[in-house]
């Protein structure tokens, strides 16, 4: 790109062009007299850049209110963000399922689509899956792939800043993998690459249960638990990508794993295997002796493995997903043992999203990238004042 300098008039265009663009997406739609009144600029002025955003496709304008017209003369024209000019993509690639959102440039959605996923699946077959649901979602939809402006990923592992996956045990195939150059082979727009859990983070405080809290830990709970952070609203990645891997703790001297600790047999569970965790939590509250004291071990691990990650970070909210979500009862013990372990213990809730929080974050990041995109002059303007 041109280097630009201080007075460099395209520099000044892009400013005004998210000053309006940010004032239109905000208002819904506007007149011009509403526009010269909101951005402080002259109609000259706000005419030239109505004009190139008409042109790029992002602003249109707005259909005449039935009953708004006057009494005389033409009513004033009305403009909008044309948000359906293109189209973002949320995809979680799971062990077990890919699942796919499709949504406007608002964030509205418009489709939605999933497929099960063998968990034993290679890379090259579990990617095939995300393209053929891809191909669904956009065939009932009746979108072009050419409108897409942005995907954003959520699976599991140790991910990288350029998407690749450093380290995942829950998928074959997928250690070293570069997922987002990957599936960049079959989008012409950026693609964007997280961890399931910091996904579900951002998730949870887009439309769940963290929406009014800034310092959140979202815990992915299950036999190999994984958790989220928000810190002042921001996602916390760590230096490589790797915050939350507490399912990793049991190696700090302890030699029992998750699921040695939830086995009645003596023989560990396997982690990706839901049904017979399922069976244990089954057995437990049906009176089940063993089943009990194998879920009671189970949860003081994970009360343990997320006060670590609140001593750390002190947050707000804790926010419980994954399987054990919908484990009855799974609140109470965690209130009391965070009770014993920290000084401020924080409120402990249950996500809201379920299992569509790994796709919906993904589709969040997916708009996080086209707002940066949109208003990134405007932002960097402000934060100079």
């Amino acid at each position: 790109m041109a280097q630009l300098t201080g007075g460099d008039p395209s520099l000044l265009r892009r400013i005004n062009s998210a000053v309006v663009l940010r004032a239109l997406r905000d208002a819904g739609a506007a007149t011009l007299t509403e526009l010269v009144h909101t951005t402080g600029l002259s109609r000259p002025t706000l005419d030239g850049v109505l004009e190139g955003l008409a042109g790029s496709g992002l602003v249109v304008e707005a259909a005449a209110e039935e009953g708004t017209a006057r009494r005389q003369g033409r009513p004033a024209r009305k403009f909008r963000f044309h948000a359906e000019s293109g189209h973002l993509l949320g995809i979680e690639i799971g062990p077990h399922r890919v699942s796919v959102l499709l949504a406007d440039l608002d964030g509205r959605l418009r489709g939605s689509a999933s497929r099960t996923v063998d968990e034993a699946a290679e890379a090259d077959d579990r990617l095939a899956a995300v393209r053929t649901v891809v191909q669904e979602v956009l065939r009932r939809t009746g979108v072009a792939r050419s409108t897409l402006r942005a995907v954003g990923v959520g699976s599991p592992g140790v991910v990288e800043a350029d998407g690749t996956v450093r380290l995942s045990t829950a998928l074959p195939g997928w250690t070293g993998l570069n997922l987002a150059e990957r599936l960049s082979r079959s989008f012409r727009c950026p693609v964007l690459v997280e961890n399931d859990a910091n996904t579900a983070a951002v998730a949870e405080h887009w439309k769940g249960a963290a929406r009014h809290s800034q310092d959140v830990v979202f815990v992915r709970a299950g036999l190999s638990p994984g958790a989220g952070s928000l810190i002042g609203g921001r996602l916390h990645r760590g230096f490589g990508g790797a915050a939350g891997e507490i399912g990793a703790l049991h190696l700090l001297g302890r030699e029992a794993t998750p699921e040695k600790l939830l086995s009645v047999t003596g023989e560990p569970l396997h982690p990706l295997d839901e049904p017979a965790v399922a069976e244990v939590f089954s057995l437990a509250q049906g009176g089940d002796r063993r089943a009990r004291r194998a879920v009671d071990r189970f949860m003081q691990r994970l009360v343990h493995d997320v006060a670590a990650l609140v001593l750390a970070l002190d947050p707000e909210l804790v926010v419980i997903g994954g399987w054990a979500a919908g484990v009855d009862d799974v609140l109470e013990p965690l209130h009391t043992e965070l009770a014993r372990y920290c000084l401020r213990p924080p409120e402990v809730v249950l996500s809201l999203l379920g299992e569509a929080a790994v796709a919906t974050g993904a589709l969040r990041l997916a708009l996080d990238h086209l707002d940066e995109e949109l208003f990134a002059v405007e932002s960097t303007i402000t934060a100079r004042r």
